[in-house]
């Protein structure tokens, strides 16, 4: 009966460790997932706005073009002595939206390519996010198993990939220059 007291009194040891280990990394999958959530709904807003605006584009170079062949119509067809004043005033009008579309044109890409780069800047930090998500949730199996198994090994692996999954949730929330280019390819 007492060998058995020094083995329990060590798996209580090791099942603390691994029951704090747990909470800290849930804590941190927890956190992360929240904001991973917010930067997914950004993302979705980000993409509708970049398919916006790009639509907006394309909508006004058609108008553009439109009323390009408009100018070149009534150029050739000048008019009879009837109608040359109101092909004069339509001319004067498609003008005034051809230079008007023409100064839209280039805010409306420039608008559409910066949505596209913010959401390439909310990608980055989302693959930070799920990759903190992966390794963190890796860990804790792990520091299951090191319960399990009754393995000091297996809980020291699980610190160290918990840590990297921590370290990756401060990245995302830092913005920090991490990126996991190699799990972003893997599992993308």
């Amino acid at each position: 009966m007492d060998s058995d007291v020094p083995v329990e009194g060590g798996n209580r040891r090791l099942n603390r460790l691994v029951a704090i280990t747990v909470v800290l990394l849930a804590m941190f999958l927890g956190l992360g997932r929240i904001k991973d959530d917010n930067i997914v709904q950004a993302m979705q807003r980000t993409k509708a706005d970049a398919v916006d605006s790009w639509n907006e584009y394309q909508d006004t170079k058609l108008k553009l073009k439109i009323d390009e062949t408009s100018a070149e119509t009534l150029a050739l067809f000048g008019g009879t002595s009837n109608n040359r004043a109101a092909i004069a005033t339509e001319t004067t009008a498609t003008a005034g939206r051809i230079a008007k579309y023409q100064r839209e044109i280039p805010k409306l890409q420039a608008q559409a390519r910066g949505h596209e780069a913010l959401y390439e800047v909310l990608n980055v930090t989302d693959d930070r996010f799920d990759a903190a998500d992966a390794l963190i949730s890796i860990a804790v199996s792990a520091a299951a198993v090191a319960s399990l198994a009754e393995s000091i090994a297996m809980l020291v692996f699980a610190w160290a990939i918990g840590g990297l999954g921590v370290a990756m949730t401060f990245a995302a929330f830092c913005r920090w220059a991490i990126h996991p280019a190699f799990l972003a390819r893997l599992l993308g």
